[in-house]
């Protein structure tokens, strides 16, 4: 079963609008990395985990992305998920959740005013995105989670992960327990992470775009918009 988190009673729409968070529903930096600084003006986390993430990074070269990061938390390994996810919420509800898009969340009620069902997919930490989703009163959110041992973080996630390919694993498997039509359904994303997620429906956005995604966006003829 998909982690999905049902907020509002039970949806009977068939149409969904996916919404990429990062750089789409906050415009700017991904909320990782400024938890990360927060973390480390904290004395959470310091050079300890940081050479321990950058270790990991150069054993997995020749690539030259930092995809293998994004699927690795080595920073919180060891980490007690009851200190750290306590300190995630404080810092998403502080420094996350006041800087919404006014332009996404205008968005995001057009589609409640017409019947689809909300749905957010990151590839952030779990404990980061469920603020959000609960400020934004959105149904259904999806995004990594941490596995565990005996209450400690490994560092490593647990599957599925919603990036990349994950996303449309998820839609479609979401698609398929919900009988929605993704013909008919919209994907809002910034990134190539997100790629897969806008080609699985009718009606993609490219949003805040980076990474080469105008060009792919003008070739696909898919919109592009800017939220502030």
């Amino acid at each position: 079963m998909i982690h999905q988190t049902i907020i509002s009673k039970s949806l009977t729409s068939s149409v969904a609008a996916f919404f990429d968070v990062d750089n789409t529903l906050l415009p700017g930096e991904v909320s990782e990395r400024r938890f990360f600084r927060w973390l480390w003006c904290r004395g959470v986390i310091g050079w300890p985990e940081a050479r321990a993430s950058l270790w990991w990074l150069l054993q997995h070269l020749p690539s030259l992305s930092l995809s293998p990061l994004r699927e690795r938390k080595l920073y919180l390994a060891g980490k007690p998920a009851q200190v750290i996810e306590p300190l995630g919420e404080e810092f998403c509800r502080e420094h996350l959740c006041p800087f919404v898009s006014p332009a996404a969340m205008r968005q995001m009620e057009g589609h409640r005013q017409a019947g689809h069902m909300i749905v957010l997919l990151s590839g952030s930490l779990d404990f980061l995105i469920e603020p959000i989703a609960t400020a934004l009163q959105v149904e259904q959110w999806f995004a990594g989670r941490l596995e565990q041992a005996n209450g400690v973080y490994t560092g490593h996630f647990l599957s599925p992960f919603p990036y990349g390919e994950g996303k449309r694993h998820v839609i479609e498997q979401l698609a398929q327990e919900l009988t929605l039509d993704l013909s008919q359904c919209y994907a809002y994303g910034d990134s190539p992470g997100d790629f897969d997620l806008l080609d699985a429906v009718g009606y993609p956005t490219v949003v805040n775009p980076i990474r080469g995604m105008t060009r792919v966006a003008k070739r696909r003829h898919w919109p592009i918009q800017r939220w502030a």
